[in-house]
């Protein structure tokens, strides 16, 4: 069976054939670098390192570009609320993407590039676009004409009648409204580059265009990103690239969000919950298998006691591995997966159906250990390991050396310490109050940090 994708453009699962036979090349829209990440960020990443993971296994040499916008309105808002400069804020909050995509398990890409590092491109594309009548300057800026190209808004399935698209401030000189900017004019105070068309910076759209044809190409496979990205970036990054004149992608997958009281996890909304305090508050290879185990285009409905879940299902299975190693040494990977965990993964990277298969070979491994089986264990043991090692799960992968249980005990102490606020809650419901306080300034000499949320008390390691 071929590997098999959700194409967003032909809204239907489609068999994958490379442009090039033996290889695979990915483009990945990455971080917009104005604030550090959360864990529905970090999401897409990991989908998509999921994806690299199982072309690799296939046999595919794949080619992955993820790259980093350090510049665009929303990292010069934040250069103004801090008073900090935008280099310095978009650097510093790449390194913390970077931190956690590691954190997590991910790959390395085999090229990051950034907007500022692209400049010279962005401008060719302009001028070759202007040539073609498909963009033009005004008052320093540079459009692109949505009317020039017949096939806007096919990927958003759209109508060019009814868009509103979003503008932003100083955009002046448009032909028409729903014309789109790929380059802006300078603002006082504002970072900027020469163009033949005066000073100004990259349009948002404009920069994955450019990156994607200068390393995979007029046309390369898959293209990527989360669903809040179809209109306007993709769909608009579809429009130049094409009226450039390459092919562009093949295949667009978009995985879901993670969402919080039904909405998506965003920094706008103030409901972000950072990669930097979960690693600290649960295991990575716990947060890699909690945003790994649902489908790429399934929705995470963020809550702790399905954060608990995780926890719990992924006990198992590593559970089963450690003790199989205790009892019987080191067990290496089988060299090959076993056919229903291939075949899921195959159709359309179905991670569910996928750890369904090792859950059985789990439970059918610790039957053979009951029944003191070496031979079933072991042969159970090399297919997990086969199988979590595609998922980036084996906890014998030294990539998860110092996460193991001995130095986290996130599950143990959480269940202590919920029942120590259980004491706490009740002391506050019967008016306790000193016993309530004295409860929580025990738990801070602990270095426990309390904090009651309209969810109930959360609790966390006080660093300070």
């Amino acid at each position: 069976m071929s590997i098999r994708l959700y194409d967003t453009s032909t809204r239907q699962v489609r068999d994958f054939v490379p442009l090039v036979p033996g290889c695979v090349s990915i483009y990945l829209c990455g971080a917009t670098v104005q604030s550090a990440p959360h864990i529905g960020h970090i999401r897409s990443g990991l989908n998509f390192d999921i994806m690299q993971r199982w072309f690799a296994y296939r046999g595919y040499q794949v080619t992955f570009a993820r790259n980093v916008t350090d510049i665009d309105d929303k990292v010069i808002a934040k250069e103004r609320q801090l008073g900090t400069p935008w280099w310095q804020i978009a650097y510093e909050n790449e390194r913390a993407f970077n931190d956690g995509y590691a954190a997590l398990g991910c790959l390395p890409p085999t090229v990051e590039p950034r907007a500022t590092g692209h400049i010279p491109e962005m401008i060719e594309m302009m001028q070759g676009l202007i040539a073609k009548g498909h963009a033009y300057a005004a008052d320093g800026n540079v459009y692109f004409d949505v009317r020039s190209y017949p096939d806007y808004l096919a990927l958003s399935n759209q109508k060019l009648a009814d868009l509103r698209q979003p503008e932003g401030e100083g955009e002046t000189g448009k032909r028409d409204p729903r014309d789109f900017a790929m380059w802006k004019a300078a603002k006082p105070g504002e970072p900027s580059w020469e163009t033949p068309w005066g000073r100004g910076r990259p349009g948002w759209h404009l920069e994955c265009s450019a990156m994607a044809h200068k390393y995979l190409g007029s046309a390369f496979d898959v293209h990527g990103g989360g669903l809040d990205l179809i209109f306007p970036h993709h769909e608009n990054e579809i429009a130049q690239s094409k009226a450039y004149g390459d092919d562009f992608a093949n295949f667009w997958v978009h995985n879901a969000w993670v969402t919080m009281a039904g909405e998506k996890m965003s920094k706008s909304l103030g409901n972000s919950v950072l990669v930097s305090e979960m690693v600290r508050r649960w295991r990575p290879i716990v947060l890699r298998y909690y945003l790994g185990a649902p489908h790429y285009r399934s929705m995470i409905e963020y809550s702790e006691e399905s954060l608990r879940e995780a926890e719990a299902g992924f006990a198992r299975i590593e559970g089963f591995v450690q003790r199989t190693v205790e009892r019987f040494g080191n067990v290496d990977a089988a060299p090959e997966v076993p056919p229903a965990f291939a075949e899921a993964m195959d159709d359309d990277l179905g991670v569910p159906q996928a750890l369904a298969v090792v859950h059985t070979a789990v439970r059918q491994g610790n039957s053979a250990l009951n029944a003191d089986d070496k031979e079933n264990a072991v042969a159970r043991l090399a297919e997990v390991r086969a199988m979590l090692g595609v998922l980036g799960l084996d906890p014998l992968d030294p990539q998860w050396a110092g996460t193991e249980r001995g130095e986290d005990l996130h599950g143990v102490v959480d269940s202590l310490v919920r029942l120590v606020l259980d004491q706490r809650q009740a002391a506050r419901e019967r008016k306790d109050y000193a016993t309530a306080d004295a409860i929580r300034d025990q738990l801070g000499l602990a270095g426990l940090a309390i904090e009651d949320t309209p969810s109930g008390p959360r609790w966390t390691i006080n660093n300070q």
